[in-house]
């Protein structure tokens, strides 16, 4: 989901920052926060530290212990400047409550604390809600710098009408309901240009089956969350997206053309289908290895004596390969590996060697919090550029979103974007594999 950044000034109303962000996080987005030094008097730094689960900064002179991470990124190398980060990585910055001061120095493009200068280095959709006595809401100057702020673009959200702080006090200036700003959120997400506009990009996810009889079959213990994930992820950067499901008992994501599959076989048939119109292909599925030489026709008994006793198997296609051989126009090829225990990356290595891959993504799936049939996941990207990047246990949404950011950083390199896109060797770029 998105990276969303959330300001909090020192009105009363910021109390409902914390249920902001806890609904936030909720929905599946990942929450930074900042905090002005008057916001402390009402909410305190370790709430919000601990809805989010990241450190909260109050000063651009703080150092930030996540370095400009949101959760389920990986922990950057260096500390890069604070507010420039948190900016930089955001999808959406949202300001509630925003006092009439914070308001005025927003319109003026102070940067006299990291709330405003976070503002003045957001690329991202900004977003506004005042809360204020009612009086000062109405005030010229108040209404002048509101419109100065939505002439350049701010979203500002309006206030709602009732009751005040001050006691007996009714009018307009109240902070709408936490629900109500993340909706507005939400919708500045889903309006701003998507960065993905026109690329094609082709998804396969679950677990392929290989029927023994009618009944019975080989299979795994994939669910498809990861392909699923990656799959809604890519969407929401505006890609046109061709989901290749292998048994997926799952929600699908809207707005995503759903190819069902149940065999190794129907999987390698649907993505030869849909490759030569794709721009990236996301080899997420995990396919059979192996499947019978001959599948009966009926439900074998075992009372039967003419039943077998040995399951004779043979190869399937290697799907990944195939696909790899025959890409062109500067396809990229990106795919996982399910590896078991210790040697996992080395194993990764080594395919991402065999296969001619210019990436693999590798994840452990002998742990029991992560991989298959969870909601999270932990894995390492590695690209034959020789950058190795872990992302930590984090939901499988998040983990998408880092891959997908590793993703763009290889079209940026390779402009993959423009008919026949090459890398320095002259040849088209590839990733490669299996994930839960």
């Amino acid at each position: 989901m998105a990276r969303l950044l959330l300001g909090v000034s020192g009105g009363i109303a910021a109390y409902k920052a914390l249920e902001t962000a806890r609904l936030a996080i909720r929905a599946g987005h990942s929450v930074r926060a900042i905090q002005t030094p008057a916001s402390r008097r009402f909410v305190g730094q370790a709430s919000l530290e601990g809805i989010t689960g990241a450190p909260v900064l109050t000063s651009e002179f703080a150092p930030d212990p996540a370095r400009g991470a949101y959760p389920g990124d990986p922990l950057p190398e260096h500390a890069p400047i604070s507010h420039l980060a948190l900016a930089e990585r955001a999808d959406a910055y949202l300001i509630a409550p925003a006092t009439a001061n914070t308001i005025a120095k927003l319109a003026g493009g102070h940067a006299d604390s990291l709330l405003t200068a976070a503002a003045l280095a957001a690329a991202c959709p900004v977003l506004v809600a005042p809360a204020m006595n009612n009086r000062m809401y109405l005030h010229p100057a108040t209404q002048a710098n509101l419109a100065t702020l939505t002439a350049r673009g701010v979203i500002v959200i309006p206030p709602g009408e009732g009751e005040l702080a001050s006691h007996g006090e009714h009018g307009i200036g109240r902070l709408p309901e936490p629900a109500e700003l993340l909706a507005a959120v939400e919708q500045a997400l889903r309006a701003r240009p998507h960065e993905w506009q026109g690329l094609r990009v082709l998804v396969t996810a679950g677990g392929t089956r290989e029927p023994i009889d009618t009944v019975r079959f080989i299979g795994n213990h994939s669910s498809g969350r990861m392909g699923v994930a990656l799959a809604a992820r890519a969407a929401a950067r505006g890609a046109g997206v061709t989901l290749v499901a292998a048994n997926v008992a799952l929600g699908l994501p809207a707005g995503v053309e759903v190819v069902q599959v149940g065999t190794a076989a129907e999987l390698a048939d649907a993505c030869r289908r849909a490759f030569d119109g794709c721009d990236v292909l996301l080899m997420a599925a995990a396919v059979a290895d192996f499947r019978p030489v001959a599948a009966a026709a009926h439900k074998l008994k075992k009372t039967d004596p003419e039943a077998p006793r040995l399951l004779e198997l043979e190869p399937t296609e290697d799907v990944l390969s195939g696909l790899a051989r025959r890409r062109g126009h500067g396809q990229l090829v990106v795919g996982f590996a399910a590896e078991h225990g210790e040697g996992a990356i080395a194993y990764g290595r080594d395919k991402l060697e065999r296969k001619a891959l210019d990436a693999i993504v590798v994840n452990d799936i002998s742990r029991a919090d992560i991989g298959f049939d969870s909601g999270y996941n932990e894995v390492v990207v590695v690209t034959r550029d020789g950058v190795e990047r872990k992302v930590g246990r984090a939901p499988k949404e998040a983990v998408a979103d880092a891959i997908l950011d590793e993703v763009a950083r290889l079209l940026a390199e390779t402009d993959l974007r423009s008919p026949g896109g090459r890398d320095g060797a002259g040849r088209p770029t590839a990733i490669g594999g299996t994930v839960g």
